[in-house]
């Protein structure tokens, strides 16, 4: 007889003087401890999105993702405000803030002003903005016809380069505005190609590149009239995942210049100071699941370099999540190993250098940008004890430094200790995750277990900050219940030979793993057996419904959202088959 059923709501969010069993008649309560976290809490999170250095390393400009109040505001996703940090006098500034969207800041070569897009009062798409370090205020530099998904300064901030889809059809728009809205699924859908802006005058002049594909990502060269671009045969998400090329054209006709054949899954690209190299985080092969692998390929400017650098190991057991050039042959990594984070540097085309720059342990590293001279470093981090903030870092540093406090109120909050855990799978494999332990823990009573499972299952979990609308984390810690994040095997942060565990296996040791995980938090951690919840969105849903049916004797209840029930439907009926 099944034991489990999906329930609509968790333990931590039962009234206080109930809590059966399915399948049972266990009685517990789940009181809330004075001061813990609450969905409430979580709600007001703010935290920093992304950074970008000023090219003399006096500035970072950041984006902060402000929430909405629930029952108050419309209902949409978090603001995101454009700031400024002052990086010699800690000042922080806002420089666009309140009910807006900024995002894809770029700073003008000059350091004069940052460049931003954003849909702002009167626009009806999104537009490319510039706004004046100096104080003032933002001027609409560009405007499309479509939105602006993606641009790119030329060396001389009098050009940009950037990606829209061309605009609607006049009578596609007739036919639309007397009723015929029809979608047909993945038809007619509108391929992003390349414009060439000089936005120097008030009347400013765009025309057109003709390139083949759909446009993704797009990079002016730091010295020439080159573009690297990122394109795809079609506009389909599949095509997104796993057929992103780099190409790169001629800024002024779109003439091919070089087509560099990267395999599988590809992620950021970036140009070196010198226009000799394109890096970009790429899969190792067709197969591998994850865009973690860092490499470099020549672009063309000199017939002597080789055709590509890969300046790891493949059998590096790491993943690469974020770069950027320091010099002509340096990078800068942030990697992510196992649950932790460093910071890497790394050389190559005969600059075999390899350095640690900030060693694991102070933060969870996701992204970085960094000064002109390649001297100065800001970065996006998070701990166990804060959401994500910005970090700077400077050549002679011994670490990374904090610099924005966007949550001060949760200084007073009462939080459940965070430990990494490692446990051995019945085959002998090492496994780790993240343990969220319940507030109020004793000897005398065994905790309750809430198992969150992460989805991919190309991801991980790293020991920084755990909580948020999906992850229980300090959330069931205020209910005096743990959470444990495990990271099982086919995970990322452990290199390609660790991601590729669970293929040709779906179902078995992946999520045999999650029970070993489970029995391990019984023997050594004080977790009652006899309740223990589980929860996971898209593959950690499906593993949600796995254990909720094939183990149902081990689980007292399960949440699947957005998750996975039938594998081989899948393949034929969604619009990722390939991925």
């Amino acid at each position: 007889m099944l034991r489990t059923a999906c329930l609509l709501a968790f333990a931590f969010s039962l009234p206080q003087d109930t809590g059966p069993r399915i399948g049972g008649s266990i009685q517990t309560s789940y009181r809330h401890s004075a001061g813990a976290w609450s969905p409430r809490s979580v709600e007001k999170i703010r935290s920093v999105s992304s950074v970008a250095m000023s090219p003399d390393g006096a500035h970072v400009a950041y984006t902060l993702l402000v929430p909405r109040i629930a029952g108050t505001d419309e209902d949409g996703a978090a603001w995101s405000e454009l700031h400024v940090l002052d990086t010699a006098t800690g000042t922080e500034r806002t420089f666009v803030g309140g009910h807006v969207n900024v995002g894809a800041l770029e700073w003008l070569h000059d350091g004069s002003a940052v460049a931003f897009l954003a849909k702002r009062d009167g626009d009806k798409q999104t537009s490319l903005y510039t706004i004046p370090l100096a104080g003032g205020e933002s001027k609409k530099c560009l405007e499309f016809d479509s939105s602006i998904s993606a641009f790119s300064l030329a060396p001389d901030d009098k050009r940009v380069a950037f990606v829209a889809s061309k605009p609607e059809d006049p009578e596609r728009k007739k036919l639309a505005d007397k009723g015929f809205k029809q979608i047909v699924y993945e038809e007619d859908q509108p391929f992003s190609s390349v414009w060439v802006a000089d936005i120097s005058a008030d009347a400013v002049k765009k025309h057109e590149l003709s390139v083949e594909g759909h446009v993704h990502q797009i990079r002016w060269s730091p010295v020439d009239d080159r573009l690297a671009i990122t394109v795809t045969p079609t506009a389909l998400v599949d095509d997104e995942y796993m057929k992103q090329k780099v190409r790169v054209i001629d800024a002024k006709d779109g003439k091919e210049l070089l087509r560099i054949d990267n395999p599988g899954k590809l992620g950021e690209i970036g140009w070196s100071p010198d226009g000799k190299w394109i890096a970009g985080l790429s899969a190792q092969d067709i197969h591998d699941p994850s865009a973690s692998r860092i490499a470099v390929w020549s672009s063309g400017i000199d017939t002597q370099l080789p055709a590509l650098v890969s300046p790891l190991p493949d059998d590096w057991a790491a993943d690469v999540v974020g770069f950027e050039f320091i010099d002509a042959n340096s990078l800068l990594l942030v990697v992510h190993r196992g649950v932790e984070s460093t910071i890497e540097k790394v050389g190559f085309a005969g600059k075999s250098e390899y350095k640690t720059i900030q060693a694991a342990g102070l933060a969870i590293f996701t992204t970085v940008a960094v000064s002109h001279d390649g001297q100065h470093a800001a970065l996006v981090a998070s701990r166990p004890d804060h959401p994500a903030e910005m970090y700077t870092m400077s050549h002679g540093d011994t670490a990374a430094v904090r610099r924005t406090d966007s949550n001060p109120w949760t200084k007073d909050m009462q939080s459940g200790k965070q430990e990494v855990v490692h446990w051995k799978a019945r085959d002998g494999v090492e496994l780790d995750g993240v343990l969220v332990h319940a507030l109020e823990e004793t000897t005398v009573t065994k905790t309750p277990l809430i198992l969150c499972v992460h989805g991919g299952p190309e991801a991980h979990e790293s020991n920084g900050w755990m909580t948020n609308y999906s992850r229980p984390g300090q959330m069931a810690a205020g209910r005096l219940i743990a959470t444990f994040y495990p990271n099982y095997r086919g995970s990322t942060g452990r290199g390609v030979a660790f991601s590729k565990l669970s293929q040709g296996d779906a179902g078995g040791k992946e999520f045999d793993d999650l029970i070993d995980a489970v029995d391990y938090l019984v023997a050594n951690k004080n977790v009652d057996k006899d309740r223990v919840g589980i929860t996971g969105g898209s593959y950690g849903g499906y593993a949600t419904a796995w254990c909720c049916t094939k183990y149902s004797d081990r689980f007292a209840a399960g949440v699947m959202f957005v998750g996975i029930s039938d594998k081989i439907g899948k393949i034929g009926s969604t619009d990722i088959p390939e991925e």
